[in-house]
């Protein structure tokens, strides 16, 4: 995986080199063979001393995967579905390049929309009627 390069958008591409991962034994169904090997795969990578990330970027990926990031800054996923380590890493490095396009695809901007006068009305009418609801809630006085 060292030698490979990961293509996250045509910005930003990650080489393997940045990427480790932990081997670990996995939970779940696979008798023996899920209690003598390792086939969690976790995958670390450093997002606060990646020099492939730009200022921006590297603030996108810190609020959107605040999450995921543990207090040195190190984005942490992990996959252990399958029985097997290779399929596991696979799984986990797909993830990854997802879960960074997601968070560094542009967000459209929210325009701001006036109330029509319509709505307007309706909410002060709706208003009034619970205005009066409550008047007719309250306590009777004798006036005699």
């Amino acid at each position: 995986m060292d030698e490979n390069i990961l293509n996250i958008s045509d910005q930003l591409q990650i080489p393997g080199s940045e990427i480790r991962y932990r081997f670990s034994r996995s939970g779940g169904p696979g008798g023996q063979h899920v209690n003598r090997s390792e086939t969690r795969v976790e995958l670390l990578w450093n997002i606060s001393s990646s020099p492939n990330l730009s200022e921006d970027q590297r603030q996108r990926l810190l609020d959107a995967l605040r999450n995921r990031i543990d207090d040195e800054g190190v984005l942490h996923l992990v996959s252990g579905e399958t029985r097997s380590q290779e399929r596991n890493r696979k799984a986990v490095t797909e993830r990854f390049v997802a879960l960074l396009q997601e968070a560094l695809r542009p967000r459209r901007k929210r325009k701001k929309t006036k109330l029509s006068k319509a709505a307007k009305e309706r909410r002060r009418e709706e208003k009034r009627r619970l205005s009066e609801k409550k008047r007719l809630r309250r306590q009777v006085t004798d006036l005699d």
